[in-house]
């Protein structure tokens, strides 16, 4: 079965970030997540413009930047400049006044345009930007920090978000708490991609090959 796999760089060893980067690419990884943090639509700031244009330089692999960030649209224009056509940009539709401008603005820009569902977030509430983008980030925690405990209800969610994903044309990724059973159980429903951190790919003390293999051969 296929499926993708994005590596969550706020969760990478800074300390040896082009190898980081090196690594994961060599080990098969299929995107690059950024997740961008202002310490103001999420209590926490995390990766900046600088990192998300280092990884840019030094990867031929898409990259995936999720936006947490109040008021994107005052701001797109820094980040997309040194984004490549092809790269994905996620932005949270709360954090703006008018969300459908900025995502045309992602997409005069020749990048995938895209929105990301925090827990709280009802479907019914963002059901016109699904004909917009192409891509839906359902995060499954609450957005922020890594580490946090896989929220249950966010299942009903997706279940409702896939019914409409081939009627509205966009596809589906999971964000937070990723494990393999969440992989086992939605992947086969139609979930497209899966945002992968400490859960089961930082921190394991093994090369990113052996764990991105182990993934791609799990049991559905």
């Amino acid at each position: 079965m296929q499926f993708e796999l994005t590596a969550s760089m706020m969760c990478a060893d800074y300390g040896h970030l082009e190898q980081e980067v090196k690594s994961l690419e060599e080990a098969g990884i299929d995107s690059f997540h950024i997740d961008i943090m202002d310490g103001r639509y999420v209590p926490n700031f995390a990766m900046s413009l600088n990192d998300m244009r280092y990884i840019a330089s030094a990867t031929s692999k898409p990259l995936d930047v999720h936006l947490m960030i109040e008021h994107p649209n005052n701001r797109i224009g820094i980040f997309l400049e040194h984004l490549r056509k092809g790269d994905t940009v996620y932005i949270h539709p709360e954090a703006e006044y008018h969300p459908s401008t900025t995502l045309q603005a992602i997409i005069n820009a020749g990048m995938i345009p895209g929105i990301a569902i925090n827990p709280g977030t009802s479907v019914e509430t963002v059901m016109e930007m699904l004909r917009i983008v192409k891509k839906v980030l359902v995060m499954s925690v609450n957005p922020g920090n890594a580490g946090q405990m896989y929220l249950p209800y966010v299942g009903k969610k997706i279940t409702k978000l896939l019914s409409l994903k081939e009627d509205m044309d966009f596809e589906l990724y999971w964000d937070g708490a990723c494990s393999a059973d969440k992989i086992i159980e939605y992947a086969p429903k139609g979930v497209k991609g899966f945002v992968l951190g400490t859960t089961l790919l930082f921190g394991k003390d093994r090369p990113y090959g052996e764990t991105l293999a182990d993934i791609r051969a799990l049991k559905f």
